[in-house]
């Protein structure tokens, strides 16, 4: 029996597997560009892919119009519930017309550098000198014998400062208003400053406001004022009494710092500072639009970022950079630790500064 031959041609597979290949690359790029569009369309650019979107509220912070009873050491919550995830809708200067700042190149980064060591220079004034000097910061009347803490002195790394002259200063302040706004350490910064300056102004020349909330030195012969504003936490708070502000429960309008700003809005230099005071435990939050006394509880980190959010609206929407400079510091390192007391390190004047409108 002959057997034919029987010639089993085998298909090739090759245009199935390109069609596949090609169908898997198309379905990639369109996913990926959806991907790409929800981040971009989405308010939280913080989302994982692997956990649901969340959805957020956003508050647009300092209305003029907002709540009514303002918060004192009296004030407390009807109710409290966990957060509800508002943020605050701040407005970026950088997308208002009109409001964009040149990127102007410093000739001296005078905030980056180091402290040295200068006894021939300093310290620019003695603390038994100014009759300003707050019990509080009178380390050497209290019994302090290391002054070594007194002769540093601020080194730019590419540049030098030019040594302090009071009547220089006085010059520059001529006519305007420098307030610091913050907590005891900026009010350390501003006892600090007055006792700089008041050394050259006749008795009978200078004042002193008493101890209140917006406490003010003024200088007649220059029309000039140096100024401090109580105000921890920035925006609105019942821990606004410059005494009385040991409070176990705080409570902020995490939107507004209309309060304060109607103080501050008419300087011409402010230095901000707030940070100490969002680590002391959480923070219950009273919306202004919240007309029943219900508060939310967010820990003092997230409770910070809201009324930063605020503070930074208040700088973006109303200052003019020609007339205005702010700068905005966090903190100084802590002075606790007896190593530190026995090297004499300095309190920087200046630590983190955020610089909002350039003249």
């Amino acid at each position: 029996m002959s057997v034919t031959p029987r010639w089993s041609r085998k298909k090739s597979h090759f245009p199935l597997l390109a069609v596949l290949l090609l169908a898997f690359i198309t379905c990639s790029i369109l996913y990926n560009e959806f991907s790409i569009q929800q981040i971009h369309e989405s308010p939280d650019h913080g989302s994982t892919p692997t956990s649901p979107q969340t959805s957020f509220t956003y508050v647009k912070p300092n209305l003029p119009n907002g709540a009514s009873e303002v918060l004192d050491r009296f004030s407390s919550c009807n109710s409290t519930r966990n957060y509800s995830g508002k943020k605050i809708q701040w407005v970026d200067p950088g997308t208002e017309s009109g409001r964009r700042r040149s990127a102007r190149q410093e000739s001296c980064d005078v905030f980056s550098g180091k402290w040295v060591f200068d006894n021939q220079s300093y310290p620019l004034y003695k603390e038994s000198d100014c009759p300003y000097m707050s019990d509080q910061l009178a380390c050497h009347k209290h019994g302090r014998s290391d002054l070594q803490y007194q002769y540093w002195r601020w080194q730019p790394h590419n540049c030098n400062l030019k040594r302090w002259n009071v009547t220089e200063m006085w010059e520059k302040l001529r006519g305007k208003r420098l307030m610091f706004v913050g907590d005891s350490l900026n009010r350390g910064q501003w006892i600090s400053m007055v006792c700089l300056l008041q050394s050259v102004i006749p008795a009978d020349k200078k004042s002193m406001t008493p101890n209140a909330q917006l406490t003010i030195f003024r200088a007649e012969e220059y029309n000039a004022t140096v100024e401090f504003l109580w105000a921890p936490l920035l925006v609105e708070s019942n821990s606004d009494d410059p005494v009385n502000h040991r409070l176990s429960e705080r409570i902020i309008r995490p939107d507004s710092v209309l309060k304060h700003s109607s103080q501050w809005e008419h300087a011409d230099i402010l230095i901000f500072n707030s940070y100490l005071w969002w680590r002391q435990g959480p923070v219950k939050l009273l919306w202004s639009s919240e007309e029943n006394g219900n508060c939310e509880e967010l820990d003092g980190l997230g409770a910070m970022e809201l009324a930063m959010g605020a503070w930074a609206d208040w700088v973006a929407s109303k200052v003019i950079p020609q007339k205005k400079r702010v700068f905005f510091v966090t903190t100084s390192p802590t002075h606790f630790w007896k190593h530190l007391q026995e090297y004499g390190a300095p309190t920087p004047i200046v630590t983190n500064v955020y610089i909002a409108p350039r003249m």
